[in-house]
Parts: structure tokens; C-alpha cells; sequence
């Protein structure tokens, strides 16, 4: 897949108030925004003309922009988040893809789903189900990429205190590998990819981005960036420190189309 734009909006004044399960202290939102600017230059490093999104405050949550959609190519699918403090952020993302997809699909009550829970891999869509996507959100997910052409299958997260969304814990890399803490590596959902697992202490890492011809990944993790570059790609660390406060990390900051 490559990719070449991609829809961002920077940390705004209330980000500290946001949804989280951490504890590791409240972000600096100045850092955070220096985060933020850095990603950003990263993926047009990386080839990806950006649309960057003003700051909404009514929103905390907002610069994660990954969880309100769905992307493909040619198919829009605007999601229903599983926290009620986030379903706003629907409309403002919806208004941002407009001018590049002619129709949007909609997940509808009761169904909830986050972008975050899920994961492209070429043709294929894992599916997490997890605290914010319930059965009938990823039943619907299901039916509207069945009838675009694309498979799916179920990740089930939902007895997991560690892993929030699906791409917590794993990442499409490429070339039929994914990278995935050990927590789930062994799915049997998983069984015809290469799985590269991420070792307990750097399960963080295990959220990363491949785009285009650069992985993107956390900094700090240098048994899986070394893992990676054995298998022959280029890889860009970036901190991630204040988002990580927050539960985000790489894929959350963009939506990629």
C-alpha cells in the first residue's frame, strides 16, 4: 500500500483532559505539540501531503484522528467510537474526507468501533474487538468491506488489561509481516503472516508505521527497530513521550489514505 496524503490536527489547550488509563503523569502540552510538529515533517518525509485540522478543544481526544474512520482507497467508513466523549469528533473528520471521497459508509447504533481497533494488511482487515469496538460494530465493519471486495477476521481483546485497540499491540509492516507484542503474537489469526514479536518490555513499540518506504517507529525500543532494519527497512524513531500519557501512539496521530 502506499499512501499519499493523510489528515492530522495538533494536541489542543484541554489535550491533558483527554480519556486515559496510564500513569504516567499529565503531558506537556508544549512537547507534546513539538511531538506533534515533528510527526508531522516526518510523514512528508515520507511522500504524504498533509491536511492539517485546527485544534478543537471540546474535544480532548481530537488529535487522535485515527479512531473516528476508516480508510481505504476508494471507500470511506465513518466509525461510531466507543467513548461517548469522542462520538463528536465524527462530524469534523467526515467534513475533512469530504473532498476526497464522494460517499462515506457510517457505523450505526448500537454498534461502536475505533479506527484504532482496526488494521489493514494489503486485502485483509484484522478486526479488534476490544473496550471501544463491540461485536456488532465489527459485524458491520465486516459487511461493509465484504462488499468492497476485502476480507476480515476477528481479534478478540476483550479479556486483555493491557492491549486498548488492536494496533496497541500489533501493526501491518509489509510484505506479509506483522509486528506484534507477545501478549497476542501467537493468534491464530495471525498463523499465515510473518510475525515479528515484540518482547514485554518494548510492547509500546509494537505500534508503528509503515509508510511507504519508511517504518516509523517509537524511540527508545532498539531490539524491535533493530529487527526491523534486519529485514530491510528504513527505520525512523520519533518520541512519543506526552502521547503516550495519553494511551496514543504512532498510527492514532493520522488518518493515512
Amino acid at each position: 500500500m502506499r499512501f499519499t496524503r493523510a489528515i492530522v490536527r495538533a494536541p489542543c489547550a484541554t489535550f491533558a483532559d483527554g480519556l486515559t488509563s496510564g500513569h504516567l503523569g499529565k503531558p506537556d502540552l508544549p512537547k507534546a505539540l513539538q511531538q506533534h510538529a515533528v510527526y508531522c515533517a516526518t510523514l512528508e518525509r515520507c511522500g504524504l501531503t498533509l491536511t492539517r485540522l485546527p485544534p478543537d478543544d471540546e474535544f480532548p481526544d481530537s488529535t487522535f484522528v485515527e479512531d473516528p474512520a476508516v480508510l481505504t482507497d476508494n471507500l470511506a467508513i465513518l466509525t461510531r467510537p466507543g467513548a461517548p466523549s469522542r462520538r463528536g469528533e465524527v462530524e469534523g473528520i467526515a467534513a475533512a474526507l469530504a473532498p476526497f471521497y464522494s460517499h462515506a459508509a457510517r457505523i450505526e447504533s448500537p454498534a461502536t468501533l475505533d479506527g484504532g481497533d482496526i488494521c489493514q494488511a494489503e486485502n485483509h482487515f484484522f478486526i479488534g474487538l476490544s473496550a471501544r469496538t463491540n461485536a456488532e460494530g465489527a459485524r458491520q465493519l465486516a459487511e461493509i468491506l465484504a462488499s468492497a471486495g476485502f476480507t476480515s477476521s476477528i481479534v478478540d481483546l476483550r479479556d486483555s488489561p493491557t492491549v486498548l485497540h488492536l494496533k496497541t499491540g500489533m501493526s501491518y509492516l509489509a510484505d506479509g509481516r506483522i509486528v506484534a507484542m507477545q501478549e497476542i503474537a501467537a493468534h491464530a489469526a495471525f498463523e499465515e503472516y510473518e510475525v515479528i514479536r515484540v518482547v514485554p518490555s518494548e510492547s509500546y513499540a509494537a505500534n508503528l508505521l509503515c509508510v511507504n518506504d519508511c517504518v516509523i517507529l517509537a524511540d527508545g525500543f532498539p531490539q524491535i527497530a533493530a529487527s526491523v532494519r534486519e529485514r530491510g527497512y528504513a527505520v525512523i524513531p520519533l518520541n512519543m513521550s506526552e502521547f503516550r500519557k495519553m494511551d496514543g501512539s504512532l498510527s492514532c496521530l493520522s488518518l493515512r489514505f
